[in-house]
C-alpha cells in the first residue's frame, strides 16, 4: 500500500477511536485492534501529528501514581472525518472502475 495513503488512513482511524469519548493510547491500540494493527511506535507520531494539526488536544491525568495522556478529538478532527467519509464516495467509485464491478451484470 502507498505510504502516504496509509499514513492517512492510519491518521482517520485514530480520530474515529477517539470520535466518541476520550481515550488514551493503549486503549487506542485495543479499540483498533479488530480492524488494523498499529504498534506504540506507530501511534504516538500520529497522535503529535493530529495534535500538531490541532484535530485533538490531550490533557494529563493522574493514573496509578502515573501521569496518563487522554485524547479529544475537536472540531476540526470532527470535521476530518466528515470530510474522509465524503472522499471515500470518490475512492469507491475508482475502486469500482479499477475492477470493473461497476455497471456491470454479473
Amino acid at each position: 500500500m502507498d505510504i502516504q495513503l496509509k499514513r492517512g488512513l492510519l491518521d482517520i482511524c485514530v480520530l474515529a477511536a477517539i470520535k466518541d469519548e476520550d481515550s488514551y493510547g493503549y486503549r487506542i491500540i485495543k479499540d483498533m485492534k479488530p480492524y488494523v494493527e498499529i504498534s506504540e511506535s506507530t501511534l504516538y507520531p500520529i497522535l503529535r501529528r493530529l495534535e500538531t494539526a490541532e484535530c485533538l488536544t490531550v490533557r494529563s491525568v493522574e493514573h496509578n501514581g502515573r501521569l496518563r495522556k487522554y485524547y479529544h478529538i475537536t472540531r476540526a478532527g470532527l470535521e476530518r472525518l466528515s470530510a474522509f467519509k465524503e472522499e471515500w464516495k470518490e475512492i469507491m467509485a475508482i475502486y469500482s472502475f479499477v475492477t470493473g464491478k461497476e455497471g456491470k451484470n454479473e
